[in-house]
């Protein structure tokens, strides 16, 4: 699986920021994808992911009144919706997919990395 992250940008705090993340390769609708980022000098973070169905998702109390996870199977495509936007959500974000459900931390496709930068 090949994935491939679009979407961020400069924003300022409050507002909202869709990413989009493509993947492609056979049965894509069979793995689980996730949403993860890296702040500046800091540790890569789990945000979100969701179930191969899209019917369970997992968000990240940091970020669970704020963010939402969907995908669209028929596209191939998972989204990060990013409202209320802070200064703190500025990172690198990357998405990643896995055949298993229920990870964190351990994804076994990653793409590249989209930047949000969040200013205040």
């Amino acid at each position: 699986v090949q994935l491939q992250a679009f979407g961020g940008g400069l924003v300022q705090t409050g507002d909202s920021l869709r990413l989009s993340c493509v993947a492609s390769g056979p049965t894509v609708s069979s793995y689980t994808m996730a949403w993860f980022r890296q702040a500046p000098g800091k540790e890569r973070e789990f945000v979100a992911t969701i179930s191969r169905g899209g019917g369970i998702t997992m968000i990240a109390d940091a970020v669970k009144d704020r963010f939402t996870i969907s995908r669209d199977n028929a596209k191939n495509t998972v989204y990060l919706q990013m409202n209320s936007l802070k200064p703190e959500d500025t990172a690198v974000y990357y998405c990643a997919a896995d055949r298993l459900w229920g990870s964190r931390s351990s994804y076994e496709f990653w793409g590249q990395g989209t930047l949000v930068t969040v200013s205040s």
